[in-house]
């Protein structure tokens, strides 16, 4: 592909942005005073600031390549992963698990498992985590890239340590406190700088029924313009997966496991300046994730119906002979954005990858300095030591992140990857969160054995596969043939087994006193929430009309 030409203008966009965000970095360096400023904000966000950073932190190059190029792979099954894959989950967070979380004052999710349960289980989780964030890490890096390198026509090498050089570079001079500030901009570039492919492949197209009417007479009837009505059988759906994968795997368990457990996403509530604010922050944040699939899931669907006509010249970009589905979005913008507005749609690309990498960073570097360096290398350092060794970690941090990028890059779809990642780490983590926090006598070895055995239950069925030692269907309990089913399934069989085995290690190890564990697991904890307010300015309001839409959207598109 021959790199798009840019005008001033454009350039012009693309480095005060870049200039922008270091800015921001350097202003904010003289209020990060703490630790506790560099890895939590000082805990001074509103709402509207945690919320839109909340979600913002989730937007990188999974939620704009990603999502795009797999509507592209599978149809409109993809907008999935914004509702009954995120929604639910999202209130669940806001309304009952971050009240334990924050009144704790902890640092980070292993945090809580060393309260609740002990050390080791807080090491165990803390070095998964570490470990998938910087494989999550790599993938933005690569999807900057990606765009440098096949939009622009950069050198691949040299679009990577760019990327990586400006997101270091901000994160180190003050953390969270930089990462949320530059999120916040990112969030309303990434709408204004992306909206107008959708608007302006609706205009070319003829209307949004004309979509649909070429993709229905493309595809099987519905297979990939529906959300429901085609899930009852795997070879109705563009995806091959049964409305049962949907539920358990990616509804209930990847969903609730990502986000009520990944401290990426986690971590910006814990900046609020309160305990209201910071149950509102994912409720929030919940009315922009649902609107979200009318920018990314439609995009993916204009790109589908221009692939159909042989008249419109669109193709997405092949790499060694196969099929480049995260090209879709960039291609789109190289369509429609006339000069200005190119700069403007690279630099919301970008912008979406940086917030991604950012997030990645900012929950590695607080993992790894508390919940590893602290608790096992230097039980005694001091507030100063752990603000400097925050610095070096997002340093080294990127550095790893480089090399994950290179693995990304050989994955024909970021979202499978990014799925199997997250069935590998967060699956299981959810189960022992869930019975921690509401079932008292679980215990520490229950935990953590649990947490070993669904892990490593996840990633062995997820060889065995890739390997053929056994086929795909003992896990989908289906014979047809699917990546993203087979990531579901994985996911609901890590989380049960992580359960069953904590369960049955439970019942036969000792148990901790339930005075240790006031104020960490509900029923021994009294709850006095907003009771002082009048019921309209309470989360579980906003939680209920967000539900509400939730579920009119899934009966709309079905």
């Amino acid at each position: 592909m021959e790199a798009i030409g840019l005008s001033h203008i454009d350039w012009a966009i693309i480095i005060i942005y870049f200039g922008f965000v270091l800015g921001i970095g350097l202003y904010l360096r003289r209020y990060t005073k703490s630790q506790e400023d560099f890895f939590l904000a000082g805990r001074k966000n509103s709402t509207w600031v945690a919320g839109l950073a909340f979600l913002s932190a989730n937007l990188g190059a999974l939620e704009l390549l990603g999502m795009t190029g797999n509507t592209f792979k599978y149809g409109m099954f993809v907008a999935h992963f914004y509702w009954i894959g995120a929604i639910p989950a999202m209130l669940f967070l806001g309304i009952y698990m971050m009240p334990f979380y924050y009144s704790s004052k902890i640092n980070s999710i292993p945090g809580y498992l060393k309260l609740r349960f002990d050390e080791k289980t807080r090491v165990l989780n803390g070095i998964s985590f570490a470990i998938m964030t910087l494989l999550v890490s790599g993938i933005n890096l690569y999807a900057m890239a990606l765009v440098l390198h096949t939009f622009l026509g950069w050198n691949w090498d040299y679009s990577m340590w760019a990327s990586a050089i400006t997101v270091a570079g901000y994160v180190t001079l003050s953390g969270l406190m930089s990462a949320i500030f530059t999120e916040i901009v990112q969030f309303f570039l990434i709408w204004f700088g992306l909206f107008l492919v959708s608007i302006l492949g609706i205009i070319e197209i003829g209307s949004v029924s004309e979509i649909v009417a070429r993709i229905n007479a493309h595809f099987l009837q519905g297979s990939f313009t529906t959300l429901w009505s085609s899930s009852s059988d795997p070879n109705q759906n563009g995806m091959l997966v049964h409305w049962a994968g949907i539920v358990l795997g990616l509804g209930f368990v990847l969903s609730f496991g990502y986000w009520t457990t990944d401290f990426l996403v986690v971590q910006r509530a814990f900046s609020a300046k309160d305990l209201r604010s910071a149950r509102m922050t994912p409720i929030l944040a919940s009315f922009f994730k649902m609107a979200l699939p009318f920018i990314v899931i439609l995009a993916g669907l204009i790109a589908i119906a221009l692939s159909i006509d042989p008249k419109s010249g669109f193709k997405l970009l092949q790499d060694g002979g196969q099929v480049n589905f995260d090209s879709a979005l960039p291609l789109l913008i190289a369509r429609y954005y006339p000069p200005g507005l190119v700069g403007l749609g690279v630099t919301a690309l970008l912008a979406g990858f940086m917030a991604g990498q950012a997030g990645n960073i900012s929950a590695f570097n607080t993992v790894w300095t508390y919940d590893i360096y602290k608790s096992v290398l230097n039980k005694k350092a001091s507030d100063a030591h752990l603000l400097w060794m925050g610095r070096v970690s997002t340093v080294v941090g990127v550095i790893l992140s480089l090399i994950t990028a290179y693995w990304a890059k050989g994955f024909p779809s970021i979202m499978d990857y990014m799925q199997a990642i997250f069935s590998w780490v967060n699956a299981p983590l959810f189960a022992t969160m869930l019975l921690g926090m509401f079932i008292w006598w679980i215990t520490p070895n229950g935990a953590f054995w649990g947490l070993v055995v669904g892990m490593l239950s996840s990633i062995l069925m997820y060889l065995a596969v890739k390997f053929h030692w056994f086929a795909q269907s003992i896990i989908t309990m289906s014979s047809v043939q699917s990546d993203m089913a087979a990531n579901f399934w994985r996911a609901w069989w890590a989380w049960l087994i992580c359960a069953v085995v904590t369960v049955v290690v439970s019942l036969w190890t000792k148990k901790r006193s339930k005075e240790e564990l006031v104020g960490l697991v509900k029923g021994l904890t009294k709850e006095k929430l907003d009771q002082d307010i009048p019921y309209i300015k309470r989360p579980e309001f906003y939680a209920i009309i967000s539900l509400i839409i939730f579920i009119l959207l899934n009966i709309w598109f079905w």
